[in-house]
């Protein structure tokens, strides 16, 4: 429920390691309250979510400091969730999405898309068995940095990782994706990209 209006129910789906899962549907159909449930941070009316792997949940709001730097941004960020982390590590985190470049100066100085890469770089950060919990991931990104979040995607469940995006744009990779429509309340889950 969202705003108390039951928006989706009857929802089953289970993603076994090394799969995505794209969420789609239309605006207000419940694609980010569903990734938001799941990531703990939304209550469910009824039912139950069970995961066994850590997850790491990138929402529509990037979560950044405007003040600090993306060095600080992610060093903050990993220390939160008890990542371990030093420099080499946040500089190929960085490094992942091409965001070395301005990865010193303030976040509140950096563009939408720069700032999106940046909040994307924590994905490098955390451990190999996770569920990445994605909200619109590549809106503001430019085709070159969607081709480096979908070679980071493809790393991920090649390393035994899962993915849960939701996403109006086409999200790769294709190999195990499995799609979860959502509309008029009910999901349904198909196979194929």
């Amino acid at each position: 429920m969202r705003g108390g209006r039951l928006i989706q129910t009857g929802i089953s789906h289970r993603l076994p390691t090394g799969h995505i899962t794209l969420v789609t549907g239309p605006n207000g159909c419940g694609k980010s309250s569903l990734i938001r449930a799941i990531a703990g941070r939304l209550p469910l009316f009824n039912g139950r979510i069970q995961c066994d792997l850590p997850i790491i949940y990138i929402g529509h709001a990037d979560g950044l400091s405007p003040a600090l730097n993306a060095r600080g941004n992610l060093a903050n960020w990993a220390a939160l969730y008890g990542y371990a982390y030093d420099a080499d590590a946040i500089t190929a985190a960085l490094a992942a999405l091409d965001a070395t470049g301005f990865a010193d100066v303030p976040i509140g100085h950096l563009s939408r898309g720069q700032r999106r890469r940046i909040s994307l770089a924590r994905l490098a950060l955390a451990p190999a068995s996770t569920l990445w919990l994605l909200d619109e991931p590549n809106v503001g990104l430019d085709s070159a940095s969607v081709a480096l979040l979908d070679a980071m995607i493809d790393a991920h469940l090649g390393g035994g990782g899962m993915v849960f995006a939701a996403s109006h744009l086409p999200l790769g990779p294709d190999m195990a994706t499995r799609n979860l429509v959502l509309q008029d309340g009910h999901g349904h889950v198909g196979a194929g990209a």
